[in-house]
């Protein structure tokens, strides 16, 4: 922004959908999304008058997390699917100790949720039983603070107050989101109405460029190259 003192971003959260819908009502310029549009969101932003063009900014690798104290290392995609089906529902039948699973997951409009649900549960609703969360980070604080717990996160959001998981033997990390050996991996995007123009497209160029990706790194996450 010091290079660009004329120009002000304001951002504002909600998830993957929320961000989608107000491109599609016109209310953002850029949305920033975890996901792909969806056929008939395409069809809906036509309809209006947007024409969405997709900007693929990040990698990310969507990790599974325990509380610290939790023995369990590693989970098999089938076992994380059960267990977020409500259908393993103690830590012992996956070789933990002998307690109760707390599924906690995030809301079903975030564009995490639907990739979880899409790779992992392979579009099975998720337990009722499972505890929704606004946001990753509610996510890891909720995981966190319960040592029965069980959340799934960005790479970028891994901290010490929780423990991530390998998945089929595989640790997150850039390589294995890179080399698509993690399963759980996806990219992030921001879409545009229409191609962009003036500040807009300064803006994305920036994101895209050595500078951006540099951030995108310190933050946790992938960078494109």
């Amino acid at each position: 922004m010091k290079k660009n003192p004329n120009v002000s971003i304001s951002i504002s959260g909600g998830g993957s959908g929320n961000g989608i819908k107000a491109l599609i009502d016109k209310t953002t310029q850029i949305a920033m999304s975890s996901r792909d549009m969806k056929k008939e969101e395409i069809e809906l932003a036509k309809s209006k008058g947007v024409n969405p063009v997709l900007h693929k900014v990040a990698i990310d690798a969507l990790t599974p997390i325990v509380h610290p104290s939790n023995p369990v290392s590693d989970l098999t995609v089938e076992q994380l699917s059960l267990i977020y089906q409500g259908k393993i529902t103690n830590w012992k039948e996956v070789g933990g100790k002998d307690m109760r699973i707390v599924v906690v997951s995030r809301d079903t409009s975030s564009g995490t949720y639907e990739t979880w649900q899409e790779k992992i549960l392979h579009k099975e609703k998720v337990s009722p039983r499972a505890q929704l969360q606004a946001s990753s980070g509610a996510v890891v604080q909720a995981v966190s603070k319960n040592r029965y717990a069980i959340g799934y996160i960005g790479i970028g959001y891994i901290n010490k107050s929780i423990k991530a998981l390998k998945v089929n033997g595989v640790a997150a990390s850039a390589k294995t989101a890179i080399d698509g050996s993690f399963p759980i991996s996806r990219a992030l995007y921001m879409f545009t109405n229409g191609e962009p123009k003036g500040a807009m497209a300064d803006y994305l160029n920036y994101v895209k460029g050595k500078d951006g990706q540099q951030i995108v790194k310190k933050e946790g996450f992938v960078p494109l190259q």
